[in-house]
């Protein structure tokens, strides 16, 4: 698991992998601090050579100053030579520092060192210059300064302790030996009281920048953690996610989303336009919408797929998270709802229903009987009769629809089973054998439940009987073979007026019908009936009349 770097953890793997996610990096936080004190990190080094720098190029100021101006010098005046000497000495221990450093010899020992070296050298520099009076003591608050914010406040007092303990003996010195002005000392000691000064404003500023970086760091361990669970959570959506910049281009997408609209093989700052061009156009269309005018309709991508669109700023200019969703899945929950909701009723319903209407069709025919009744009653008792029949029709079709019978595939040749149907069919429905049309492109065997197919094409055949033109050839009947995927194209067709747009996404639900008669169920049974024997029946979009397409598997002597 992918954990923030630098930062590692010793608690036990969590099952939950989204908490291990959270907790993992934050484990380490809490040994940040110290390992840094122990590894002392680069950013520690590079303010060392700078305050380095800094020293040498003061030594080199001091000494290039005393060669040029030699007696006329303010410095040196007790000791020109040893002022002289310690400078050149002072500077050549800069150039060795900036060796220590590039080896990263320990690092407090050697700050400790440098700023015990820079205390001495002034010392010794404000001896040869005539004492405290020369004021190169000041020089000693950059260096106490420089070593607090360096250290981040470490032993930041204890070199302004030495630093005043060396100004103090220094004059004492001069006291003793040169019977310098003891009223000198109130300028000793309010120079002993700035360095302290100072030490104590460069500690709290180095512990305010401690924190600042504990903070910081905490900051980017807690954004990292966000991004992971993130990254998680958009991965785990059912939905697939793209997030989409201003100008089009994807910046970040999921698993779901590649499998909805097509693989991006892991890339990244693709354009929209060619990934998706159908996506892309309702972005747009989105990003000029800024009232609120398009509706949820025209932001289906196709029939299969919808787009919804949420800005990620103010405006919608800045991009947008746009959430594709799977319109089959969410109409095949629908259907299922429906379907929970109602199955239960309308089977205790159906039993129900079966036993008094098996005695309606009953009493019907021994009335036909009767050898007394007139032409109205016969009428009449017809009329029961085919009433009692689309009763038990339904009651079929609801039992079935709970009951879900399963399928015994047989391999059959698709060509005569097809012949034998239509006759059939013609018989049945009392309708002419020249207004179907049998179109063969091959003469495949199909592996499918005969009874199941056989129920399948009476439903697609009898749609087409009630809204063709009831012309010669108005149903064709292709049959076709794609010999690549091994399956059998069966193709429906009228000459009818076809299925308004509207309703085209509808067809499939139970439950729903146009006819007045219909109870809704055809074409959802039929679907699930090929289903159930490994083939898929859809409505296939033509520009006139109706087209249902059942896709099954080819037999093994196709």
């Amino acid at each position: 698991m992918p954990t923030t770097a630098g930062c590692t953890s010793e608690r036990p793997e969590l099952k939950d992998p989204v908490m291990s996610i959270a907790l993992q990096p934050l484990a380490g936080t809490r040994t940040q601090a110290a390992r840094q004190r122990a590894s002392e990190p680069e950013a520690f080094w590079r303010s060392l050579v700078y305050f380095n720098i800094y020293r040498l190029a003061c030594a080199l100021v001091l000494l290039v100053m005393a060669a040029t101006w030699s007696s006329a010098f303010p410095f040196g005046s007790r000791d020109y030579a040893l002022f002289v000497s310690m400078t050149a000495c002072y500077s050549l221990f800069s150039l060795v520092c900036f060796v220590l450093i590039r080896i990263r010899w320990r690092f407090d020992l050697q700050l400790s060192i440098q700023i015990a070296a820079d205390v001495v050298a002034i010392g010794v520099l404000t001896y040869a210059s005539n004492g405290i009076s020369s004021g190169l003591g000041l020089l000693l608050l950059t260096s106490l300064a420089a070593a607090g914010l360096v250290a981040r406040g470490r032993l930041t007092l204890f070199y302004a302790a030495l630093a005043s303990i060396v100004i103090l003996l220094e004059h004492t010195y001069e006291v003793l030996r040169f019977d310098a002005p003891v009223p000198q000392y109130a300028q000793a000691g309010l120079l002993a009281a700035a360095y302290f000064a100072i030490a104590w404003l460069a500690h709290t500023l180095a512990r305010y920048a401690v924190a600042s970086e504990e903070l910081a760091a905490q900051r980017e361990i807690d954004l990292e953690n966000m991004a992971q669970v993130s990254e998680h959570v958009i991965q785990d959506m059912q939905d697939g996610v793209l997030v989409v910049d201003g100008v089009g281009v994807i910046r970040q997408f999921n698993m779901r989303a590649e499998r909805i609209l097509g693989p991006l093989w892991g890339r990244r700052d693709v354009p929209l336009r060619q990934y998706s061009a159908p996506l892309a156009r309702r972005f747009q269309a989105w990003r000029e919408d800024e009232h609120g005018n398009v509706t949820a309709g025209e932001m289906t991508v196709n029939g299969a797929v919808g787009a919804r669109f949420v800005p990620v700023g103010r405006s919608r200019s800045a991009g947008a998270v746009i959430f594709v969703e799977d319109l089959t899945r969410i109409q095949a929950e629908a259907r299922q709802m429906k379907l929970a909701a109602l199955g239960r009723l309308t089977a205790n319903i159906a039993h129900e229903i079966r036993n008094p209407l098996g005695a309606i069709s009953h009493a019907a025919e021994l009335l036909q009987e009767e050898p007394a009744i007139n032409d109205t009653v016969k009428r009449l008792t017809t009329i029961i009769q085919d009433n009692s029949q689309r009763l038990d029709r339904m009651v079929d079709d609801v039992l079935r629809l709970r009951r879900g019978d399963s399928a015994h595939r047989e391999t059959f040749g698709v060509v005569d089973y097809l012949k034998t149907f239509v006759e059939e069919f013609c018989q049945i429905e009392k309708i002419p054998a020249d207004i179907f049309q049998i179109e063969l492109g091959a003469d495949p065997d199909v592996s499918f439940d005969r009874s199941h197919l056989n129920q399948v094409m009476w439903n697609l055949c009898r749609n087409a009987i009630r809204h063709c033109r009831r012309e010669h050839g108005s149903i064709r009947v292709v049959v076709a073979l794609d010999r690549r995927d091994a399956v059998v194209k069966l193709d429906v067709i009228d000459d009818g007026p076809g299925v308004p747009l509207v309703l085209r996404t509808q067809l499939f639900e139970p439950f729903f019908t146009t006819a007045a008669r219909g109870t809704g169920l055809g074409l959802y049974i039929a679907r699930e009936v090929c289903e159930a024997n490994g083939a898929k029946l859809d409505y296939i979009e033509t520009d006139s009349g109706a087209q249902f397409r059942v896709l099954c598997r080819a037999g093994s002597n196709a």
